[in-house]
């Protein structure tokens, strides 16, 4: 709870910095594209915490992201929403499967995956941009929207953060997540059947991406083989960890992965609109994310932040 109160405050801060720094009128024309964005990532952050919870990681998102619309974008649109659906929940088995059954690293799998379907999605396309602006139109125009005031992109994620909020901390699955994520061995010896729920745990992260991709592609109104989904595994899973997630499994949020994608959202504009290089966004992204590793494991040896601090000094007093 600590932990999370503390990512709290720093949404708040950087929130007030934005409000001090920027100007008021570009924030307010920016504050409506800030939701969506929020929309997007926070529903593949909620993916790849869910398998974070359980210990496992996919680095494949992005990929498979882009791969998933290039291959459907020819098909009728509600006949390729429902093979993207569908794709996720094949490819996430795939993957958890390949992981339990055949003992190969989940960092290996999905990194195979990274490149395999990124490459698979340029070839079949010879890396032209599919024409789908036409096709896409009238969803578009809906999903662009708002109600209430509220993007469509923000209802759609707070639908699914209070589904995945009912799985992972309402529902005896949800222990069984945790408890997989804190002890394997442990979790099978309790008579949890590990291998199905880490399994359902990457068909959850795979599903999840498959509806990030749609909202992406209803976002943009493109899609582009070389760069769609680009670098969106990185964000899911800095974002999971911002919020809480430990990278060892058995602990996170909902309410913190969230937090943490707003963060990512909130440090990306608050670079932009300082007039920062767009080539500095990675170094402050990477900077906040290994500040928050720190902090995770200064919490996790119950160390305070004078600790922390006194450290950092007698390693630099060493050298």
């Amino acid at each position: 709870m600590k932990k999370l109160l503390g990512v709290f405050a720093f949404l708040c801060l950087l929130y007030l910095l934005i409000l001090m720094f920027t100007d008021p009128v570009a924030w307010g024309s920016n504050n409506f594209n800030l939701t969506k964005r929020i929309g997007v990532y926070g529903i593949s952050c909620l993916g790849a915490g869910l398998l974070i919870v359980t210990g496992g990681i996919d680095l494949s998102i992005g990929s498979v992201i882009a791969f998933w619309l290039v291959l459907n974008c020819e098909l009728p649109i509600p006949v390729a929403i429902m093979v993207v659906l569908l794709s996720g929940v094949i490819i996430g088995a795939l993957n958890g499967v390949l992981i339990t059954y055949f003992n190969v690293q989940a960092f290996v799998v999905t990194l195979c995956g990274l490149f395999a379907y990124r490459g698979a999605a340029r070839w079949i396309t010879n890396d032209d941009i599919p024409r789908i602006r036409n096709a896409f139109s009238d969803y578009y125009e809906f999903f662009n929207g708002s109600f209430l005031s509220i993007s469509t992109f923000l209802w759609l994620l707070i639908a699914l953060f209070a589904g995945a909020t009912i799985l992972l901390h309402f529902t005896i699955h949800g222990r069984y997540f945790f408890a997989i994520g804190s002890n394997e061995k442990a979790a099978h010896y309790s008579g949890i059947n590990v291998n199905f729920y880490k399994i359902l745990a990457y068909v959850w992260c795979s599903l999840f991406a498959a509806i990030a991709s749609l909202m992406d592609v209803f976002q943009n109104n493109s899609v582009q083989p070389s760069s769609t989904g680009n670098m969106m595994e990185l964000y899911a899973i800095a974002g999971a960890v911002l919020g809480g997630c430990s990278l060892r499994g058995g602990e996170g949020t909902t309410v913190g992965m969230l937090i943490g994608t707003a963060i990512l959202c909130l440090l990306r504009n608050l670079i932009q609109m300082s007039e920062v290089k767009d080539a500095l966004e990675p170094v402050v992204i990477g900077v906040a994310l290994l500040a928050c590793a720190i902090l995770d494991e200064a919490l996790r040896r119950g160390l305070g932040w004078r600790d922390v601090v006194a450290g950092v000094g007698q390693v630099f007093a060493k050298r």
